[in-house]
């Protein structure tokens, strides 16, 4: 037999999830901060779940793994976070509102592979259930910026809202019917350009005329302030004024230093009812594709559950890979370190003393190993030298009688007598 991972699946070795656990850990300290408490919900959901009209829609449900467990019942295996929060809703309706979580977890879909799409991935969502107040919406853009922040990536916050884009189109005579491909042609006019855009609109049998002026309006430039004067002389429609209005009042409770104001800004999936936003990283020649993205949903999880009471919603979800790709490329990850070990204790002739001695260390907080093989100084020095420890200590029977114990830095070799309680200040 040969050894190979499932199509679309991938290890990640020590060196690699060390820095993806890091990323988590910031994401998971950042949503606390912001009052969002855990969710875990099941990787396997009834399959009439997923494939529920208002859920994930017929390309996703291709993309869905489907089995029969013992009992031959249909199950899938989940494909987003928002489906499962949808059901947690529905089957609690006494839950306080607004209902804050997050989740950071596996998603699968069967779908095609390429650099970046794999069929296993984690998604790391953040939802507020049960308000219409854009303090929210405006909530997960801070949120956004905080979390970037804290992991160095400096980033643009691309906002829109889908009212403006809805209410354009539609002022301008797109058929109802015509309105969203319109609308997913337009999403790419900052990725292919205007001419790619403007045939592709063409093909759906927009006019000339008509196309013009959307492409123009979807197309203006300058400050957040000076795009939205410019729409607002050429916009009559009620519900593009309204996703102006929108807007604006996000932009008035945020910093807006990395907060820009896109018209153009769709966002592939159809449920999206007003704002929307995605993160991309300012130079996009490093990397084009978003980190980070979502919007406001107000009418999936009612008409999901079948139930008259809305369950307006709001959410921004981060995505692990590019995220780890960004961070890679720009060196500002060590995919040496191969450990979280902080100190590495060779025993000589002294392996029940350096036991005490470790978990004192870790009594402590020190992230603490000891070698359990009887191997030469030598062999454990290339041994932690390998794994990217930065400090050994040497324990030997005239260390212990002076009650102290060698300590190597092992990035430049310097040696230091201390006793065990001072080696703990040193480290931590």
């Amino acid at each position: 037999m040969e050894l190979m991972n499932a199509r679309g699946t991938k290890d990640f070795p020590p060196e690699e999830k060390i820095v993806r656990q890091k990323i988590v850990d910031t994401l998971r300290r950042v949503f606390e901060l912001y009052g969002f408490s855990p969710l875990e919900t099941p990787i396997i959901e009834r399959f009439e779940v997923l494939s529920a009209k208002y859920a994930g829609g017929a390309e996703i449900l291709k993309e869905t793994f489907k089995f029969s467990d013992q009992g031959e019942r249909d199950i899938g295996l989940r494909y987003d976070l928002t489906v499962p929060l949808a059901r947690f809703v529905g089957m609690n309706p006494t839950l306080k509102m607004p209902f804050k979580r997050y989740q950071i977890d596996k998603v699968f879909r069967d779908g095609p592979v390429k650099s970046g799409r794999m069929r296993e991935f984690w998604q790391c969502d953040v939802d507020i259930v049960g308000s219409t107040s854009l303090l929210a919406d405006a909530q997960c853009i801070q949120i956004a910026q905080k979390a970037f922040e804290e992991l160095e990536l400096d980033v643009n916050i691309e906002i829109n809202s889908r009212k403006i884009l809805d209410g354009i189109v539609r002022q301008e005579g797109v058929a109802e019917d015509k309105i969203l491909p319109v609308i997913l042609e337009i999403d790419k006019l900052k990725k292919t350009g205007v001419d790619e855009v403007k045939k592709a609109i063409e093909a759906l049998g927009v006019d000339d005329d008509a196309i013009t002026k959307i492409i123009c309006m979807f197309s203006t430039v300058g400050s957040n302030a000076e795009k939205i004067k410019t729409l607002r002389t050429f916009v009559k429609d009620k519900e593009a004024l309204d996703g102006i209005k929108e807007v604006e009042e996000m932009l008035s409770y945020l910093d807006d230093k990395n907060v820009v104001f896109n018209p153009a800004l769709a966002r592939g999936l159809s449920y999206y009812t007003g704002p929307v936003f995605e993160a991309f990283l300012k130079d996009e020649k490093i990397f084009g594709s978003s980190l980070a993205a979502g919007g406001r949903w107000d009418k999936m999880i009612g008409s999901f559950i079948g139930s008259a009471k809305e369950y307006p919603a709001v959410g921004i979800s981060f995505g692990m890979e590019p995220i780890f790709t960004v961070m890679t490329k720009l060196g500002k990850v060590n995919t040496k370190s191969k450990t979280l070990t902080k100190a590495y204790i060779i025993p000589i002739k002294t392996s029940s003393e350096c036991m005490k001695i470790a978990e004192e260390m870790r009594k402590a907080g020190v992230n603490t190993d000891l070698d359990i093989s009887a191997r030469g100084i030598s062999k454990n020095l290339d041994y932690a030298n390998s794994l990217g420890i930065p400090y050994v200590i040497f324990a030997g029977e005239d260390e212990l009688k002076q009650k102290k114990v060698k300590l190597r830095d092992m990035k430049t070799g310097k040696e230091e007598m201390l006793s065990v309680k001072d080696v703990v200040k040193r480290l931590k």
